[in-house]
């Protein structure tokens, strides 16, 4: 989609975090805003500040672990701002933890917020915007998505179901008036589980790089625009490895606890008691 201003966005996920700076970003670009998370509070001065910048906001609270509130967010959403041309799957439950740790209702909590949601929400869409002849979906999924981390089992299942939802969604509509991305970043500087890791003094290091919520908010902006298929965002040369892993899967196990990443989601796991 070349024309953003004056089109319609629903972030969701938007009531802190990386989601607040998505939506702030979309807005700068002249669209309508509707932000969607489970902090109604929260969500309101998000709105409230989308519209200080001369575009409409609009908040609509919803559970997406709830995966029935997804038709009823969205049925809101283009009630108050008209049809969505810009779904961005923003939302995302993130841990860490020993794979046998988890309980069935958090393994089906985090397949459902990280995975279905944002399959059903990209369902109930695309007919609208195939119909109309525009529109955009973005998957924010993670560098855990490509090369699956230690004491992340659940997490990385879901960031990379989102990447083969998204290729196959751009093989099925090559030639559609619709584009399909995913945005995989990696440790982000002052958000999400990162930043509650670093106030925990666990840190990334040169190896494993990190970014930041500026440059993630551009990427998912280029990939709209450009229509882009993948963009990663990780604050490092993570596209060797990812080669290497392609080539080479029983290489890169053995490669990649040097980097460090397995040490350091093991001393989280034992922090928080769950390794």
């Amino acid at each position: 989609m070349k024309t953003l201003q004056g089109r319609t966005a629903l972030v969701t996920g938007a009531s802190g975090g990386l989601g607040t700076h998505l939506a702030r970003r979309l807005a700068h670009e002249g669209m309508n805003v509707a932000v969607s998370g489970r902090r109604e509070d929260a969500l309101q001065a998000v709105a409230a500040e989308l519209g200080e910048l001369g575009v409409k906001g609009v908040a609509v609270a919803a559970d997406l672990s709830d995966l029935s509130t997804t038709d009823a967010l969205i049925d809101s959403v283009e009630a108050a701002l008209g049809p969505i041309d810009v779904l961005v799957n923003n939302a995302g439950v993130e841990s860490v933890g020993a794979f046998t740790s988890y309980t069935r209702e958090e393994l089906t909590s985090m397949v459902n917020v990280n995975l279905t949601a944002p399959l059903l929400l990209t369902h109930r869409l695309t007919p609208g915007m195939l119909e109309r002849g525009r529109g955009h979906v973005v998957f924010i999924a993670s560098m855990a998505g490509k090369v699956g981390p230690a004491f992340n089992e659940p997490y990385a299942a879901t960031k990379a179901g989102l990447v083969g939802l998204n290729q196959s969604l751009r093989a099925e509509y090559l030639d559609a008036p619709v584009g399909f991305s995913v945005v995989c970043p990696g440790f982000i500087a002052g958000d999400g589980m990162y930043a509650r890791m670093v106030e925990d003094g666990h840190h990334s290091n040169r190896m494993m790089g990190e970014t930041t919520t500026e440059k993630v908010t551009e990427a998912v902006v280029r990939a709209i625009r450009e229509d882009r298929a993948e963009l990663l965002e990780s604050g490092s040369p993570i596209r060797p490895m990812l080669a290497l892993g392609q080539l080479a899967p029983g290489l890169i196990e053995r490669v990649a606890p040097k980097f460090g990443v397995t040490e350091l989601f093991r001393k989280v796991a034992v922090a928080r008691g769950r390794a």
